[in-house]
């Protein structure tokens, strides 16, 4: 550093300009009861007590963006023992004018995906914690989102679909090792539609290094047809050719997964 920038520095006055504060929001997806679901929790504070929202709050000066998510998740919903598959990754940022009444506050949101999580506890500001189905907020049975939270619950779901197109991202729902029809059963889930279980078989399987064999099979139950096999994540980050999400069909249709190249 230089004797120059040593005097600006000294001289340098931070109150001079507009405070803003930075804080981080976690959208922590998961599959309960076979549903996609998200982590919120009950705000037990001013503004918007009472009212749902992603656990979240402000970064302490002396952590990073990832640390400041990890120990909020920690903190508000006592989910401290991630699984080593967790899956976080930066959604965007939010920082439109009021979207906090207390000041101007941006807000860098994370996506999260894991399966077999614990269940959530409320601690810190946070009444309680629970895992909502997506497909109930919004609707008369959901909950009131605080803040601008359902814009980004909305954007982590999409991000989720979308990825499941051309990334391996629908294993970090899994554990291992799982069936072809487990894994099935995740993307039936993100994209909320029934797909055809040969024809997704075939896609996945012929994808290198999609999966690799976990070893011996699930023994059948009784009267079953043959043993389903087991497999583990393989090497593959992106998928080619990626698989296209379809359009949600009718009530009962069953879908075949095409792919796009």
């Amino acid at each position: 550093m230089t004797d120059d920038e040593r005097q600006f520095l000294a001289g340098y006055d931070p109150a001079a300009y507009p405070q803003v504060a930075v804080a981080v929001d976690v959208v922590l997806l998961t599959l309960r009861h076979g549903k996609l679901s998200v982590l919120l929790v009950e705000r037990g504070a001013h503004p918007f007590k009472g009212c749902w929202a992603l656990p979240g709050g402000f970064v302490q000066p002396d952590e990073t963006l990832d640390e400041a998510a990890r120990r909020e998740l920690a903190e508000e919903a006592a989910v401290d023992e991630l699984p080593t598959g967790l899956h976080l990754e930066q959604l965007r940022s939010y920082g439109d004018p009021g979207r906090d009444p207390r000041m101007r506050v941006v807000s860098v949101a994370y996506l999260a995906l894991a399966p077999g999580l614990p269940t959530p506890v409320g601690g810190s500001d946070a009444r309680q914690a629970r895992y909502w189905p997506v497909e109930d907020l919004g609707g008369d049975d959901g909950p009131a989102l605080a803040f601008d939270h359902a814009r980004i619950v909305a954007d982590g779901v999409e991000r989720a679909r979308a990825k499941l197109e051309y990334t391996a991202l629908a294993t970090a729902f899994v554990d291992e090792p799982f069936t072809v029809a487990d894994l099935r059963r995740v993307y039936e889930a993100v994209w909320d539609t029934t797909l055809d279980p040969a024809n997704f078989q075939r896609k996945v399987l012929g994808t290198a290094d999609f999966l690799v064999p976990a070893g011996g099979p699930v023994p059948p139950a009784a009267g079953a047809g043959r043993p389903a096999r087991l497999y583990r994540r393989g090497s593959a980050q992106s998928l080619y050719p990626p698989m296209l999400r379809p359009s949600k069909p009718g009530s009962g249709q069953i879908v075949h997964l095409e792919a796009r190249r």
